[in-house]
This record gives C-alpha cells, sequence and structure tokens, in this order.
C-alpha cells in the first residue's frame, strides 16, 4: 500500500491512456528523449530534472532504462503530484515548485543536472516568461547537459499540412472518445475528483490554477530555436519531430 492509500500502478496507466488520446507517438517522443539522455552520460549514473512532471511519466521511464539514475520531479498540481510521490521510489525526489516564477530554481535539492527533460506542459506559460525560463534551466544545468522540451510546435514550413494532421488527430480522438475508448481530459478529471484519496486535492488543485491556466502558447520551432539561443545554448535543434508536435533540444 502507498502512503497515499492508491494503487499507484492504476492511476498511472489511467493517465497514460487518457495522455495517449492526445498524443499517440508519446512514447516514440519519450525514446528519443532518453536516447539523448544516454548519448549524453553514456547510461552511468544520469541526474535528470523532470520539469512540470506531472505524475512521473518521465521519471519512470528514465528509472527504468537508467536504473542507478537519480530523478528531481518539480510540478505544482497537488492531483499529479500524489500520482507521482506514490510512484516512485528513493531514487527519485519530489518538489512542488511554480514555474511562474525564478523561485522555482530555490526548491531544487541539487543542480548540475546532466538534463532537463520536459513534455507537453511548457504551452501553458506565456512567451516571456518561457523564454526566461529556458535561460533559469541552463543554469541548472552542468557544461554539457542537454534541456529537451518537447511540445505542441508546428512546422513553420508546412502550415497547410500540419493544419490537416491536426485535423485528423482530432477526428481519431473523438471517434476514440465517443467509443468510450478512453477517458477525455474533462472526464479524466471527473473521475479522479470521485476518489477517496484523490479527489480532496482536486478542489485544492483548483486553488492552484485558479488564476494560472490561459490560452496555450504554440509557437512554431522556429521560435523556441531563436528563443533557446538567446539564452545562451551553445547548440540548438530538433531530436524529434511528430505531426504537430517536436522535441527541441539546447546543450549547454
Amino acid at each position: 500500500m502507498t502512503p497515499y492509500n492508491i494503487d499507484a500502478a492504476a492511476w498511472q496507466e489511467s493517465w497514460d491512456r487518457q495522455q495517449e488520446a492526445f498524443m499517440p507517438d508519446r512514447e516514440e517522443r519519450f525514446s528519443a528523449m532518453l536516447d539523448t539522455v544516454h548519448a549524453v552520460t553514456g547510461g552511468e549514473w544520469p541526474r535528470v530534472l523532470d520539469l512540470a512532471g506531472g505524475t512521473g511519466s518521465i521519471s519512470l521511464r528514465v528509472l527504468r532504462r537508467f536504473p542507478q539514475a537519480r530523478t528531481t520531479l518539480l510540478d505544482i498540481d497537488p492531483v499529479l503530484l500524489a500520482i507521482a510521490r506514490a510512484s516512485l521510489d528513493d531514487r527519485a525526489v519530489v518538489v512542488s515548485a511554480d514555474l511562474r516564477t525564478p523561485d522555482w530554481v530555490d526548491a531544487l535539492p541539487e543542480r548540475d543536472f546532466d538534463a532537463v527533460l520536459t513534455a507537453t506542459a511548457l504551452h501553458w506559460l506565456p512567451l516571456d516568461r518561457l523564454a526566461a525560463l529556458y535561460g533559469e534551466i541552463r543554469q541548472v544545468l552542468r557544461p554539457g547537459g542537454v534541456l529537451i522540451n518537447a511540445d505542441h510546435m508546428p512546422d513553420d514550413g508546412l502550415p497547410g499540412l500540419s493544419q490537416k494532421m491536426g485535423d485528423r488527430e482530432r477526428a481519431r480522438r473523438e471517434a476514440r472518445y465517443a467509443a468510450g475508448a478512453v477517458l477525455s481530459w474533462p472526464a479524466w478529471w471527473d473521475h479522479v475528483a470521485k476518489d477517496p484519496t484523490l479527489g480532496p486535492l482536486v478542489e485544492r488543485r483548483r486553488e492552484v490554477f485558479a488564476d494560472r491556466h490561459g490560452d496555450e502558447s504554440t509557437p512554431p520551432v522556429s521560435w523556441h530555436l531563436d528563443a533557446l539561443r538567446r539564452a545562451g545554448y551553445v547548440e540548438v535543434g530538433l531530436i524529434w519531430r511528430g505531426a504537430r508536435d517536436a522535441a527541441v533540444t539546447g546543450v549547454r
């Protein structure tokens, strides 16, 4: 039994299925991220910051692939943090902090990470804040360490085709919802609210995000690459591209 009296594995599976409805190629981006971590560290004792890490999807995959790894997961969502704490072992540290201000850095128990990994999370930040965050992340990386941000990043050169691919993904997703194959984002949270342990945290979550979630910021890849260059990364580029998503990388 976990300290939170929940079946952590079941909640991880539930989260994965809900997320995969949005991103059928979710595991592909994770695999590309872990391949990059291996290239940077040789797979030996990697130290990874799982930024806006939610339930621990990235940390769990890092620790499965690299048993000697250490991860620090940072997020602000009380529900997802509860699932993460119930899922991770003593190779991981879980931290609650708000990425909207530079103070998140002070919450870290260590610095000089080999890699900072984040997926489908930073698009909630305003662009000026995201650009500043890229610079802050650089300061917690060791020399030669990498930042990888996998998120919604359309290809500048394919606006029409990107729109068509997005429409196709949306139609497939709605068909799965209609057939009951998977829970939608609102339905998943409704399900969480009914759980006797996680349910009470939903109200706390509403308070945390009362003034946080605004419009998504989904600039093209070129914006991210320019922002990483301005933040001082010595190499920038892509390690993965999906339909309307990509993973940008900066090397300190």
